[in-house]
């Protein structure tokens, strides 16, 4: 056998059985990625995220998420959060927005951000978060499920933990646009479909339940927007005629048939690109 083959043969066995997954120097950054194929948490040095000021119109949401990590990062009492509602209201944004006000007051919280087809993983992420001296916020944004989609089952492993319980040190936050996770039609199908309607409805309507915290994004008014878009000028120093901004913000709303945070800040990189402004 020759030197070559032996080496191919080599590789294949080490991709069969990688070499066991070392925690990286989490004193070094405060947010990562999880990956697989394999396994490793890849830590990011500059996290893309907005000032928790400049979300307007989720005040309650805003406090209430703020409360709830603050009192997990300083290892009191906390809840899983589920964000679910309309697309583009500041769901992820206030999660990072959270993480870096926690960060900035002092408290050593990590962020770790994982994907929904990486769920079957987690509990090897668990497994290398447990011992770890620092807590961690397990962020999963856009989570749903579709009608033969099993990751579901993965999820409850991060909520409840399994036999071994859920990490003291490690709470989980996700986003959706779906309040149970799923589309509305899934769960009306599974019920006119299966042997015992209930229970199949039932199994897959709970997992929302086993967020301790819902928190709803619904959509904004007029006034809202226009208070998002003079806030993001302020904060860079933009300030033109505002009779003129609000006429061009909102026929920019009309032209995108929609109204919400995130069309309220794509019309503000086209100002700020007209007017030479970096953001």
């Amino acid at each position: 056998m020759t030197q070559d083959c032996l080496n191919r043969i080599a590789l294949a066995l080490e991709r069969m059985s990688p070499a066991p997954l070392h925690a990286p120097s989490f004193s070094e950054v405060d947010a990562f990625l999880w990956h697989t194929s394999p396994d490793q948490l890849e830590p990011i040095t500059q996290v893309s995220r907005v000032d928790l000021d400049l979300l307007v119109g989720i005040d309650r949401s805003r406090d209430t998420l703020l409360e709830n990590t603050l009192r997990f990062a300083k290892g009191m009492p906390a809840n899983n959060a589920l964000l679910w509602g309309a697309r583009g209201m500041g769901k992820s944004s206030l999660v990072k927005a959270v993480h870096a006000e926690i960060v900035r007051q002092g408290l050593a919280l990590k962020v770790v951000e994982l994907q929904r087809e990486d769920l079957p993983s987690v509990t090897r992420l668990l497994a290398l978060l447990r011992n770890a001296p620092y807590r961690f916020l397990l962020f999963c944004d856009d989570l749903s499920f579709s009608h033969d989609d099993q990751h579901y089952k993965s999820l409850k492993a991060v909520l409840d933990g399994g036999i071994a319980g859920r990490p003291g040190n490690v709470i989980f936050y996700a986003t959706s646009n779906r309040r149970h996770l799923m589309p509305r039609d899934m769960i009306e199908n599974e019920s006119s479909s299966s042997i015992n309607p209930g229970e199949a409805v039932e199994e897959k309507v709970s997992l929302s339940d086993r967020f301790g915290l819902w928190l709803g994004f619904h959509p904004c008014d007029q006034d809202q927007y226009l208070q998002m878009i003079k806030g993001y000028c302020n904060a860079h120093g933009l300030f033109p005629d505002l009779e003129i901004l609000y006429a061009e913000a909102i026929e920019w709303q009309a032209t995108r048939g929609s109204r919400s945070g995130r069309v309220a800040w794509q019309f503000f990189v086209d100002l700020a690109g007209r007017h030479g402004v970096a953001v």
